[in-house]
């Protein structure tokens, strides 16, 4: 596997992007991509939604890449979203290298790596996404999957990504239009998978709801799927990843990586 870090941002050394290649295919037709984003309300990019969800989707024939973008003092969303913009555009420019192809990059977002994830298939056009040199359209998606994200930050919000996206709490009806994915899908946003859990007690689901229902009232392909129950942070899901034994009672949950995997092939 070429497994190697590459530095995105010359002014924040841990704005990193990890790869999950399979050398082994590189002589084979071009993969599909998966560009994941980990959680950790914009404090921290959270482990375990980093290399279990790499390796799920390359054993379904995926090659992947992990984005560490900018959280703590530093984020903000018109900050972390140039990074997963340049994430992006790295990996069209070096398509041929990654075994990739360059028009079937989906972005895989946790929580707040949710939010973002889905900033990025909706406001993917807008300024707020572009950095200096970027062609446009170089970071446009194929598709995006929101995994119990932090989606919108009106009604619903989840305080700490909230906090750390605009740099404070208490946002105006102008400020939330302008950061909350929900309230930015149009005609150009991507095709969309989401999923949460319906007693998430950390980012309600009603985010996700939310979220599903802007992109359905555009007539954007989305899939919904919500589970009855599951705390939050599950990632993929399986026994021995991030909450152990726990993970036991929700393993059927671990369905969303194979029913994502196959809704890629009709988006």
């Amino acid at each position: 596997m070429l497994s190697k870090k590459i530095s995105l941002r010359e002014d924040n050394e841990n704005v990193v992007l990890k790869t999950y290649v399979a050398e082994e295919y590189t002589n084979t037709p071009p993969r599909d991509c998966m560009l994941i984003l980990p959680g950790g309300g914009y404090s921290f990019c959270a482990l375990h939604e980093d290399e279990p969800v790499a390796r799920s989707f390359m054993y379904r024939g995926f090659n992947c890449f992990t984005l560490y973008y900018t959280v703590g003092e530093k984020a903000s969303l018109s900050v972390s979203i140039k990074d997963v913009s340049m994430a992006i555009a790295h990996i069209k420019r070096n398509a041929k290298e990654y075994n990739v192809d360059p028009d079937r990059i989906f972005v895989c977002g946790f929580s707040a790596g949710g939010h973002l994830a889905a900033s990025i298939g909706t406001m993917w056009q807008r300024d707020i996404a572009a950095f200096e040199g970027m062609e446009y359209g170089e970071n446009r998606p194929a598709g995006v999957v929101v995994c119990y994200g932090a989606s919108t930050l009106g009604e619903y919000s989840h305080e700490l990504s909230r906090f750390f996206v605009a740099g404070r709490s208490e946002l105006s009806s102008e400020e939330i239009a302008l950061y909350s994915p929900d309230k930015n899908v149009t005609d150009k946003a991507v095709p969309a998978f989401i999923w949460h859990t319906a007693n998430d007690e950390v980012v309600h689901v009603g985010n996700a709801l939310t979220l599903a229902g802007a992109f359905m009232e555009k007539g954007i392909p989305t899939e919904v799927h919500i589970y009855p129950f599951g705390f939050h942070g599950l990632s993929v899901c399986m026994d021995g990843i991030a909450f152990g034994e726990d993970n036991k009672n929700h393993v059927h949950i671990s369905a969303w990586v194979r029913d994502c995997a196959q809704w890629t092939k009709i988006v």
